[in-house]
């Protein structure tokens, strides 16, 4: 098997886009350029916490041996041949308000590598260093948020959610100083790096940047780099080829929001700069998972109080982020604005039909449609928030209803979901919805085994609960890197029922209610 260092490295973005020609790392504004070459930053002692073999698999490499030139790329340490790092410049609209420069505060990009097939991937290391995009910051992440965001990344793509992947997590064996909620009490943590893998990590706000700064011709060949490298089906660069992406872009930002809300995903900090041109999940930073439903939850205390990033409100956010860059395209194709804006007028129909689909097929129907299947779903809604109700136990407990018997009770299974016992008159409403579920299902699919099966691939059994990835976290901070290794191969398999793994399917324990980082996280990494 290969290692890291036989990979060869590719350089198509530093070599289609123009380049900042200064070298100087130290905060600063930059101006004509799509990208800043910078060196990640030497650490002291690092060390392997979390590798995926599944991703590494992809490029047929092995994981790195203690002290090995191999983990030295991965914390920083070493160059491979080939790579010409370098730190992107963006710009963003950050919770609803233009923000202006960003830029890859603290990830750095080695450069692209080909998997088994051929097809190049980006190799990008989070938390490896100060570039001229840090602004106040240090360019660096703490151990906690490179764990969540590694094996979030991992856990997405076996969900079947569109994301950006991670390759491994290494301890830096430095302390780095966070104010976790900036609550003026900073504390010394310790210091990670994740090495995070991509077709691209292009975002909304490398478009939005350049076409607010006017600088058109930057714009057009970054739309230019886009279409031929990541959307090459849609023709030559020109027009109506910028429209065809812009619509691929809107379809596949859709799709990955319904999945979003299929799996109870929450981002957290839906920023245009956190927005991928791809429509994959990316920069998990406070995200969290619902285990109540509540769609006005939100897990970034940043978002409190107006709850803009909360779970009910991804999908309109998503559009609204699809209009800022709509405009950076008519910066483009000013002749377009009418088609552009027509795009973005059928967003809602478009996600609604995605997510039509995938909520129709977590209740086992083959399609939700008429005013009686609304009302049905709109009442298992209200049903769910009335009473704190476990999200994921209950869709995954679903699939074991009987269809052929009215049950006088309600189902096990719900009361495993429910957090509290119902009072009567709930209890009431739900034994009516359980019925009326029973008769709309049978006239779908009668078999009960044929609906189980189908049900229990789209309804996971496991998800990265912020509780679980906290206990991880703190093994991992004490030295013992086991229960990152564990959820990694958890997640690997979470529609599949695995021995031994009860625990992981339980309702989030009291003690994790009101736990920081369990119940509530900030932007602060």
């Amino acid at each position: 098997m290969k290692s890291l260092l036989d990979l060869p490295f590719h350089r198509r973005f530093v070599d289609a886009l123009p380049g900042d020609p200064s070298t100087i790392v130290a905060p600063r504004q930059v101006h004509g350029a799509a990208y800043s070459k910078v060196t990640p930053s030497p650490v002291s002692a690092p060390s392997l916490v979390g590798w995926s073999s599944a991703l590494a698999g992809n490029f047929g490499i092995a994981a790195p041996k203690a002290a090995s030139a191999e983990l030295g790329v991965l914390a920083g340490n070493k160059l491979a041949p080939g790579m010409e790092p370098y730190a992107a410049c963006y710009g963003g609209h950050q919770f609803g308000n233009w923000a202006g420069q960003l830029g890859d505060g603290r990830a750095i990009t080695l450069g692209e590598a080909p998997d088994v097939t051929g097809a190049l991937w980006e190799f990008q290391l989070k938390g490896a260093g100060p570039t001229p995009y840090s602004r106040r910051a240090d360019g660096r992440a703490v151990l906690r948020s490179s764990i969540r965001e590694f094996v979030c990344s991992e856990a997405m793509f076996h969900l079947g959610v569109p994301t950006t992947r991670a390759l491994s997590v290494v301890a830096t064996g430095e302390e780095v100083m966070r104010d976790m909620f900036y609550d003026g009490n900073p504390a010394g943590e310790p210091g990670a790096i994740v090495c995070r893998v991509s077709p691209t990590f292009l975002r909304f706000g490398n478009f939005e940047l350049f076409a607010s700064r006017g600088e058109r011709e930057l714009l057009r060949q970054l739309a230019d780099y886009t279409l031929l490298n990541f959307y090459p089906k849609l023709g030559v660069p020109g027009p109506e080829s910028y429209l065809a992406m812009f619509r691929e872009i809107c379809a596949r930002t859709a799709v990955m929001v319904a999945h979003w809300m299929r799996v109870g995903f929450v981002h957290g900090v839906m920023n245009t700069d956190n927005m991928s041109i791809l429509g994959l999940t990316i920069d998990y930073g406070p995200y969290g998972w619902l285990d109540d439903f509540d769609p006005s939850w939100t897990p970034n205390t940043t978002d409190l109080p107006g709850r803009r990033y909360c779970y009910g409100r991804q999908p309109s956010i998503s559009v609204w982020n699809l209009a800022q860059l709509a405009r950076s395209f008519a910066a483009l194709i000013p002749e377009q604005v009418p088609a552009l804006q027509e795009i973005i007028d059928d967003y809602g129909r478009l996600y609604e039909e995605e997510s039509g689909k995938m909520m129709s097929a977590k209740l086992g129907i083959a399609r939700l449609s008429g005013a009686e299947d609304g009302a049905l779903f709109q009442e298992l809604s209200e049903l769910l928030q009335s009473a704190e109700t476990d999200m994921t136990i209950f869709f995954r407990g679903l699939s074991s209803v009987s269809l052929q018997e009215s049950n006088p009770s309600l189902p096990s299974f719900l009361n495993e979901a429910l957090y509290a016992p119902p009072p009567a008159e709930l209890e009431s409403r739900w034994l009516a919805w359980f019925s009326r579920y029973q008769m709309r299902v049978r006239q779908d699919e009668p078999d009960e085994e044929v609906r189980r099966r189908a049900m229990n691939l789209v309804n996971p059994l496991y998800v990265p609960r912020n509780y679980l990835l906290q206990e991880a976290i703190e093994k991992a901070e004490k030295g013992d890197t086991s229960g990152v290794a564990e959820l990694l191969d958890l997640f690997s398999r979470p529609y599949t029922e695995q021995e031994g793994k009860e625990r992981f399917t339980a309702r989030r324990p009291d003690w994790a209610r009101d736990k920081p980082g369990c119940s509530t996280l900030s932007c602060s990494s």
